[in-house]
């Protein structure tokens, strides 16, 4: 058994510990298990508190450019009000509901990009440290999975995946950041729209989609954002196909039959996490972003973090599977819960 260390606040000779998942991904909504390995130090500790904490890496946009950082988006208790006896070692099993908000790390088996882990807080005698963030991998539910493979039939790409900082007003949105999962558009769309985005909020009710097409500038016009939000059940049977394409279909011919001399008010703008409060919305609805305040994504957009995203693989999707032919960054993963910040002062023993 490989424990990491746990040096900082806690000092040289006090507990190791590490944290073991159960094999296999788990979906949003589901339950991270998994054990805490503990050893003792060089003395008796009393451990007060054992919690675990969901990170992700998020971007954000503000003046002066992109930033990005991690996130802190849930928290639960699992042990503590013992004492770790000298060279003790001890497993401690936990089971972690996830929020249903949380993001999506793979389709299909294929990393997306997306870096999220679970870190282990441990508090003895008042000081308290965190280890080493462990990656946790995130399966789509059968909604999301489905409307994603949808997309991989009609021809669209994957591009990239990234989590933004902010609130999609009008929605349900729940944690401080969403995902945007960018595709490249189906040669059937290619003329009106550059990419789509497609985020998934998820709730123990359904999924909502909201769908945000690039859209190609005209002669006369500039390219501008329009973006619909549509409601699902979880267990849907139908032809999902023919379902995503009435949805791309009705965001661009409505957003062609609107006049692009005056930007409408726009219930569905992205907020920046200190904007307001959601406002209700229709079950599906069209707005185009307008340009005034709140959090933008990529294109011209504003937020209060942001970074520069894994780069993705260009690809021309085909089949159920097609969009995950296309996504890589698994290597990404790597790098980034191998330099974590400092927080744990040390690697393993």
């Amino acid at each position: 058994m490989v424990f990491k260390k746990l040096l900082g606040s806690l000092g040289i000779g006090a507990p190791t510990v590490d944290t073991v998942l159960d094999g296999g991904p788990v979906s949003p909504g589901g339950t991270l298990t998994g054990q805490v390995h503990m050893r003792g130090g060089q003395a008796d500790f009393d451990i007060q508190h054992i919690t675990l904490e969901l990170v992700a890496q998020v971007e954000a946009e503000h003046s002066e450019g992109e930033a990005h950082g991690a996130v802190a988006f849930h928290r639960a208790a699992v042990g503590g009000g013992f004492r770790l006896h000298q060279n003790e070692q001890r497993a401690l099993p936990f089971a972690m509901p996830l929020p249903w908000e949380t993001p999506v790390t793979e389709l299909h088996g294929q990393p997306l990009g997306v870096i999220l882990g679970v870190r282990t807080e441990l508090v003895v005698a008042s000081a308290r440290d965190a280890g080493d963030m462990d990656p946790v991998t995130v399966s789509p539910l059968p909604a999301q999975e489905a409307v994603l493979d949808a997309f991989g039939r009609l021809g669209f790409g994957f591009k990239s995946a990234d989590l933004e900082m902010g609130h999609i007003r009008g929605t349900g949105q729940q944690l401080p950041f969403y995902q945007e999962i960018e595709l490249h558009p189906s040669p059937q769309y290619a003329h009106a729209v550059q990419e789509i985005e497609v985020t998934f909020l998820a709730s123990p009710g359904g999924l909502e989609v909201v769908l945000e097409a690039d859209k190609r500038g005209g002669f006369f016009t500039g390219g501008h954002d329009a973006v619909n939000r549509f409601t699902v059940g979880h267990h849907e049977q139908q032809d999902w196909a023919a379902l995503v394409d009435s949805w791309v279909r009705r965001m661009v011919e409505n957003h062609a039959a609107r006049p692009h001399h005056a930007a409408p008010h726009n219930p569905l703008m992205h907020q920046g996490h200190h904007g307001g409060h959601p406002q209700p919305y229709p079950q599906q609805g069209y707005a185009d972003k307008d340009g005034h305040g709140g959090h933008y994504g990529h294109h011209g957009r504003r937020g209060d973090h942001d970074h520069d995203g894994p780069g993705m693989g260009t690809v021309v999707a085909a089949g159920a599977a097609g969009l995950a032919a296309g996504v890589v960054g698994g290597m990404v993963l790597d790098e980034v819960f191998d330099d974590d910040g400092g927080d744990d002062g040390g690697g393993e023993e």
